[in-house]
């Protein structure tokens, strides 16, 4: 069997006396599209912030590719970061940069690209999330669903390892959210390595081959997402994801026993 890409060992994370999360280990292999979820304030957010090292955790560790991420002599953040990916929930585009040059942006600054080889490679990621016709667009003139396509476009422009997506769907109108998760459920059908704290059930039971419930700083339960909706282990899983397919509208989890 091949080494996981991504391994997180006892990472725990506390702002003062509050305890974020405890001890959280978690495996990501090859082509895994992981789905986190869980009520909020559970640390999933600052989980997938210190996967990506834009967070430091308190204690415990983590290896990508078997190298590991946490000791400060194996290379620099930026170095880390540039093959873990983050998408986060309010895009973070620059808005005096147009779609193209918000993505050639990391390939010229940290990468140090040659600045046409990093148009051709923006222009390559723009076409991927289809907004190669929005190129020459600010943030501003496009919609919110565009913007985090342009979003996921830089991330993947630098060829990450791994993909990290944080609610990338929370901030977008309810008509908008189709266009993103085309996007992702295109990129877990091309092998992308993926890990998605989400809401979207629908995405889940789709495309994940893995779910993490996370409750109170701590991973409760995880599995394939028909154990997670079909066959809980726990009240608790049932109950929260019953509760959230009772807002989408869609069929709840089964009675357990």
């Amino acid at each position: 069997m091949s080494q996981p890409v991504l391994v997180a060992q006892n990472l725990t994370k506390t702002y003062g006396n509050n305890v974020i999360f405890r001890n959280i280990s978690l495996s990501v292999n090859e082509r895994d599209t992981i789905v986190i979820v869980g009520p909020s304030g559970t640390g999933k957010s600052t989980l997938l912030r210190c996967l990506n090292l834009l967070t430091k955790a308190d204690s415990g560790k983590i290896w990508l590719d078997g190298v590991e991420i946490t000791d400060p002599t194996c290379c620099s953040e930026d170095e880390c970061r540039q093959r873990i990916g983050m998408v986060f929930q309010n895009f973070l585009l620059f808005n005096h940069l147009t779609a193209l040059d918000n993505v050639m942006i990391g390939l010229t600054k940290v990468k140090k690209m040659p600045k046409e080889q990093a148009r051709r490679k923006a222009v390559e990621e723009l076409e991927r999330v289809g907004l190669v016709d929005r190129a020459g667009h600010y943030p501003g003139q496009l919609s919110g669903g565009q913007q985090q396509r342009v979003a996921i476009a830089r991330a993947l422009a630098m060829e990450p390892r791994v993909m990290l997506f944080d609610e990338p769907t929370s901030a977008l109108d309810p008509e908008l959210i189709g266009e993103v998760l085309a996007v992702m459920k295109q990129l877990a059908r091309e092998g992308m390595t993926m890990l998605v704290v989400t809401h979207e059930m629908g995405f889940a039971r789709e495309v994940a081959n893995r779910m993490i419930f996370m409750e109170k700083g701590q991973i409760l339960e995880e599995g394939t997402p028909d154990d997670l909706f079909e066959r809980p282990k726990y009240e608790r899983t049932r109950q929260f994801l019953w509760k959230i397919a009772e807002l989408h509208g869609r069929k709840a989890p089964e009675e357990n026993g």
